[in-house]
C-alpha cells in the first residue's frame, strides 16, 4: 500500500508537472504566434494579402487578443478595401491594450474615412505618450485631421512639428503647401515647392504640385524651365519618360 507521504509526493509530482505543461503549452503557441506574425507582416508588404491573412490570424488564435496583430489584421484589412473590418480590428486592439502606433493608424483610417473629429482624438491619444518614437507620423495625421476641420493654421503647426522631429521625411512639406493652396495663399505654396526642389531637385512630387500651380497661374514658361532643370538632374527613365511628356503637354498650351 501506498504511504501517504508517498502519496502525496507523488501528488505533487504529478501537479508539477501539468503545471510545467500549462506554461509551456502556450509559450510553445506564443513563440509559433509571433513566426506567424512576422511572415504576415512581410507578406503584406510584399503585397501577399491572402498570405498575410492567413497567418496573421493563425498568430491570433494561438495567441489571441495581442494588440499589434489586431492592429496587422486591421491595416490588412483597409489594404482589401473593407474599411468596416478595418475599423472593427483597430477598436478590438484599443479594447486590448493598444499602443501609440496603433491608435495613429486607427486615426490615419478616420481622416480616410473624413470623419476628422473622431481622428484628432485617436491621433492626440498616440501623442500622449512621450517615448512613441514615430510621433511625426501622427502629427502629419493630426494636421489631416485638422486640415479636415478647417482648421488650416493649426494644421500647418502640425505640419512642421513633423518636419522638425523627421527633417528626413518631405510629405508634412508636401502637405503643408497644400494647405497654403487650398486657403489661397499660392505665393506660399509656390515659394515652399521651390524650397523643397533646390534641397532635392528630382522630388516628383513637389514638382508635380508646382507644375500644376504653376499651370493654374498661366505661368507656362515658368513650368517648362522647371521641368527642363529636372530632367538635367532626373536618371529614372520612367520618371524621365513623365517630365517629357509634361513638357509635350505644356508646349501645345
Amino acid at each position: 500500500m501506498i504511504s501517504f507521504i508517498r502519496l502525496n509526493w507523488i501528488l505533487f509530482i504529478c501537479a508539477t508537472f501539468l503545471l510545467s505543461c500549462a506554461h509551456t503549452i502556450p509559450e510553445k503557441n506564443n513563440k509559433s504566434a509571433k513566426i506567424h506574425y512576422q511572415i504576415g507582416l512581410d507578406s503584406i508588404q510584399r503585397g501577399q494579402l491572402p498570405k498575410a491573412f492567413d497567418e496573421l490570424m493563425q498568430s491570433n488564435t494561438e495567441n489571441p487578443n495581442q494588440p499589434k496583430t489586431l492592429d496587422a489584421l486591421a491595416y490588412a484589412w483597409r489594404l482589401q478595401g473593407n474599411m468596416k473590418q478595418s475599423e472593427s480590428f483597430y477598436k478590438q486592439a484599443i479594447a486590448a491594450g493598444a499602443t501609440s502606433s496603433v491608435y495613429t493608424n486607427y486615426g490615419a483610417l478616420l481622416v480616410s474615412l473624413q470623419r476628422y473629429k473622431e481622428a484628432e482624438k485617436m491621433l492626440r491619444k498616440a501623442l500622449e505618450d512621450p517615448r512613441y518614437r514615430k510621433q511625426y507620423i501622427a502629427l502629419i495625421h493630426l494636421g489631416d485631421a485638422l486640415a479636415g476641420q478647417n482648421q488650416p493654421d493649426e494644421a500647418i503647426k502640425n505640419y512642421r512639428k513633423a518636419a522638425m522631429m523627421n527633417p528626413r521625411q518631405n510629405i508634412s512639406q508636401l502637405k503643408e503647401a497644400k494647405v497654403y493652396e487650398n486657403t489661397g495663399r499660392v505665393n506660399y505654396a509656390q515659394a515652399l515647392y521651390e524650397t523643397m526642389l533646390r534641397k532635392q531637385p528630382t522630388l516628383r512630387p513637389a514638382l508635380e504640385s508646382l507644375i500644376a500651380l504653376l499651370v493654374k497661374r498661366s505661368e507656362i514658361t515658368a513650368a517648362r524651365k522647371h521641368l527642363a532643370h529636372y530632367l538635367e538632374k532626373e536618371k529614372n527613365p520612367l520618371n524621365r519618360a513623365w517630365a517629357s511628356d509634361e513638357l509635350t503637354r505644356l508646349g501645345r498650351m
